[in-house]
């Protein structure tokens, strides 16, 4: 990306943005109308919208107060979604070292000059923590906070607990590594013995494993660190904070094979109870049910990774999943996933309860073999209810009572030949989604699952989901991600038009602001 410093800084400097940013003679600043941002000095869980002079609504834990009305069934949308654009993930890979700084400055100066919201950072855990449970280093993810606090723009935080697939991150701190390497069961296990070398298994969640404390009691040391860190940027700059919950920062067992890439898998996958702890638990309960024999160990009869669900018995149509064994196994399944995440987030609202922030988690957007009666993939994610109903509605609920956003990374996912011969179907399952939040009173935003998009239906898309749906328009969308194939002459001009297409009805409707806009046209293209 530092080859477009050139480029942007020019970009900068031209009559052209100095007009966008008002400072051009003879043009008006375009006036930005801000939506969906937390109220300063209110609850963190309200979140103020302006729709113009004189005219609001607090939008509160995913309920809409409207007219002194308020049904936490009826979430109604207001305003105008914030956009959000994602930074490369290995901004910072050593605690103390911006990567491409120059670069990156340059991007956020860009994508501002387009007039997104802000731009998201994720901060991982391994990287702040890297050696030593006792020292934390934030100087490098400080400087990216910095350029954008000086740039105007917003900061939206994910704070990731796990690992991540690409970007040169590391996957866990080392000194947990150290821990995993003397007891192998602290990591997700499958069936065959293979472990997640990048995600603890929930079932030590609040177990003493890691140096004399939990795994929840060092996410929370974590959190409360980058409080402190960051404290002075909270009432200017850091706007939402997205809490992570599992593989690619996601509520989710990493139900993928062990070391693969999570974004490219779309198999069926395979059950993570493995491991020793997860195996005591569901004896427990089997035992603690009458049923000892039924927790000995997972489903003997369920596909493999790559396998389809109708090579074996479990996941067939009317196959063991829709038995009373399949029924107690895979709710037990689910139900250690919703502890996990109301374990996290709960300690995630006590830590951020004060600051005025929009807190969010990310779900997985699990749309293949969605089509089958067993849904699959999402079973085997820990997505599952019984009787057949909607797996996302426990998850729904629980971030409803802890006045979390859910964030959903497929609002750009349209079917293919590929997709169709696995049973996909995005389309129902986002309305899935969307029913389980609106009948929960949870708030939504969106992610595209797709890094840097240059097919012609992507963004059209995006669009649909975003700002013309009727129903459960998100709070935010972050596009994902900024990096050298981001500045390119196949996705920039897109990018460009698509940014216009969301923000245009954001500025005012008169002849300078439309001489403003339109001075998008004349600004250099990044090549």
């Amino acid at each position: 990306m530092d080859a477009l410093q050139t480029q942007h800084a020019a970009a900068a400097a031209s009559p052209a943005a100095r007009r966008l940013r008002g400072g051009g003679a003879g043009h008006a600043a375009p006036r930005r109308v801000e939506f969906g941002r937390p109220r300063r000095g209110g609850s963190a869980r309200d979140v103020l919208s302006v729709a113009g002079p004189g005219r609001f609504s607090v939008q509160a834990a995913g309920a809409v107060v409207q007219g002194g009305t308020k049904n936490s069934r009826d979430v109604e949308d207001v305003g105008a979604v914030r956009l959000f654009v994602g930074l490369p993930i290995n901004s910072v890979t050593d605690g103390a070292t911006v990567n491409s700084a120059r670069g990156i400055e340059a991007g956020m100066r860009a994508v501002k000059l387009l007039g997104v919201d802000g731009v998201e950072l994720q901060v991982f855990w391994s990287v702040v923590q890297p050696e030593s449970p006792d020292k934390f280093s934030w100087t490098g993810y400080r400087a990216v906070a910095d350029m954008a606090r000086d740039e105007g723009l917003s900061l939206r935080v994910s704070l990731r607990i796990h690992g991540s697939p690409g970007g040169s991150v590391p996957k866990l701190p080392s000194w947990v590594g150290a821990a995993a390497a003397k007891d192998r069961d602290i990591l997700f296990t499958d069936g065959a013995g293979g472990r997640h070398e990048d995600c603890l298994s929930f079932a030590v969640d609040e177990l003493p494993v890691l140096a004399g404390m939990s795994p929840l009691q060092r996410y929370e040391a974590f959190f409360r660190s980058f409080v402190d860190a960051f404290d002075d940027l909270f009432e200017s700059t850091i706007t939402d904070v997205t809490v992570g919950l599992g593989p690619n920062g996601e509520l989710r067992y990493p139900s993928y094979p062990p070391g693969s890439d999570v974004t490219q898998f779309i198999g069926v996958g395979e059950f993570q109870c493995y491991d020793k702890y997860m195996l005591a638990q569901l004896r427990q309960h089997a035992e603690a049910l009458g049923n000892p024999m039924w927790g000995l160990a997972g489903p003997h009869n369920a596909p493999g990774y790559d396998e389809s669900p109708d090579s074996s018995e479990f996941f067939r149509d009317h196959g063991s999943w829709d038995s009373p064994y399949g029924d107690f196994f895979l709710s037990w399944y689910a139900g250690k996933l919703l502890s996990h995440g109301d374990r996290v987030l709960g300690m995630a609202s006590r830590v951020f309860g004060s600051k005025p922030v929009e807190l969010s988690a990310k779900v997985p957007f699990m749309h293949w073999w969605h089509g089958a009666q067993s849904r699959p993939a999402e079973a085997v994610a820990g997505f599952y209810k019984s009787n057949k109903k909607n797996g996302y509605s426990p998850v729904a609920k629980v971030f409803a009572q802890h006045g979390c956003t859910m964030v959903v990374p497929g609002m750009d996912v349209c079917m293919n030949k590929q997709q169709r011969n696995t049973g996909s179907s995005p389309d129902k399952l986002l309305v899935q989604i969307k029913n389980a939040c609106r009948r929960h009173g949870a708030r939504i935003a969106g992610e595209n699952a797709s890094l840097v998009m240059t097919h012609t239906s992507s963004f059209p898309r995006i669009k649909s989901n975003i700002v013309t749906a009727e129903l459960m328009r998100p709070t935010f969308f972050t596009y994902r991600r900024m990096g050298a194939e981001f500045f390119s002459p196949e996705h920039w001009p897109p990018f460009m038009e698509f940014v216009r297409s969301v923000v245009c009805g954001e500025w005012d409707e008169d002849d300078e602001t439309a001489a403003a806009v339109s001075t998008y046209d004349e600004l250099p293209q990044p090549v």
